[in-house]
């Protein structure tokens, strides 16, 4: 086990010390022998990590989903001057700000798009006139 994962199960290791004490001093006798108390807590506390685990590779995707999609952005002459807020959550990109016209807002939904992982472009960016 390398030192990151250490830094990660320590954590864990913590909550699940925690739950157990708990379940030891849980006075209601509800049939289940110690080692079945300590097998649930176990199964409890591996799938929490694993949904922690899930959301932080998700959070990880999306902020290089916007990293890319502003690069792409800054590449088109007419839309990198322009000032365009980009939001990603779970592979879906929003767009707002401004365009100058309304051929650079198509543009910038196409590069959006085109970025890996994007599943779907909200162009909520607004033509000046």
């Amino acid at each position: 086990m390398n030192a990151r994962n250490t830094h990660l199960m320590a954590p864990l290791l913590g909550a699940l010390i925690a739950a157990v004490s708990m379940a030891a001093c849980n006075k209601a006798d509800d049939g289940r022998t110690v080692g079945q108390k300590m097998d649930s807590v176990i199964a409890d506390a591996q799938q929490k990590a694993a949904e922690t685990k899930s959301e932080v590779k998700q959070e990880m995707n999306d902020a290089a989903i916007t990293a890319g999609v502003n690069a792409e952005l800054a590449k088109d002459a007419s839309l990198s001057a322009m000032r365009i807020n980009v939001d990603t959550s779970h592979g879906e990109v929003s767009l707002r700000g401004t365009a100058p016209d309304n051929a650079a807002r198509e543009r910038a939904t196409q590069l959006a798009a085109a970025v890996k992982g994007v599943t779907h472009v909200d162009n909520q960016l607004v033509v000046n006139q």
